[in-house]
């Protein structure tokens, strides 16, 4: 009698799998934020900026807004921006048209990303960081993991 094969192959000796190789060691993270913050700088000293600011009337609240803005335009972008103020109640279509819910709203249409901010806008911090001005902190801290 003859022995039939085995169909099934004979298992193989596993061997350990091995690590895998690291990563080579890119800038340190604290470099890239500088590069990031001076490539910030250069940008926002160079583009035109395209601001609309939407009031409700001549309140007291829309008139601040419209000196904070105007006085942080003036500041920040001097001859590189154009602000165009809206009263949401003489223009109603437009204000609906930005799905506007809130006077004042402040909307950074240029440069991308389009950018919205509501309130009287005095915290020129906030404001700053959001038409990308400035960095968000000057206390950045990267965490390795």
């Amino acid at each position: 009698m003859t022995a039939k094969p085995n169909p099934r192959p004979m298992a193989k000796s596993a061997k350990p799998a091995k690590p895998p190789k690291a990563a080579p060691a890119g800038p340190n993270p604290a470099d890239r934020t500088a590069e990031f913050e001076d490539m910030l700088r250069a940008t926002s000293q160079t583009q035109r900026y395209e601001l609309r600011l939407y009031v409700t009337g001549t309140s007291q609240r829309s008139g601040q807004a419209i000196a904070n803005v105007r006085s942080l335009c003036e500041e920040y972008l001097a001859g590189r921006y154009d602000l165009e103020v809206i009263d949401i109640y003489q223009q109603p279509g437009v204000a609906a048209s930005e799905q506007i819910i809130a006077a004042p709203t402040l909307i950074k249409k240029f440069p991308a990303p389009s950018k919205r901010l509501v309130g009287d806008l005095s915290n020129r911090d906030k404001i700053l960081v959001g038409l990308n001005l400035v960095a968000r902190s000057t206390d950045t801290r990267w965490v390795e993991l």
